[in-house]
């Protein structure tokens, strides 16, 4: 089933989120290579970046899709996702 452009304003926010958990984390515990985290530190951390990796590349499908169903620019039909998800939700 096709998304609307409101699901794909969703599923870039949810991206966008779990970049910003992945972002904490990584402020909180130090970059990966540079300093040994903790057994618990290390899963968190592995857990919140997969789930970025996922929720992106998502992302990215549906745009190819939405662009490719509406015959629209894929570059164009990401900036304006992006533009929509960056606006607070109440707006």
């Amino acid at each position: 089933m096709p998304n609307t452009f409101e699901e794909l304003v969703q599923k870039q926010r949810a991206a966008d989120a779990a970049h910003t958990t992945v972002e904490e984390l990584r402020e909180a515990y130090g970059p990966p290579a540079e300093r040994g985290m903790t057994g618990a530190q290390s899963g968190t951390y592995e857990t919140a970046l997969r789930a970025w990796r996922d929720l992106e590349r998502d992302v990215q499908t549906a745009l190819s899709d939405y662009a490719k169903e509406t015959g629209r620019p894929r570059p164009e039909v990401e900036a304006e996702v992006a533009r929509a998800a960056a606006e607070p939700e109440d707006a």
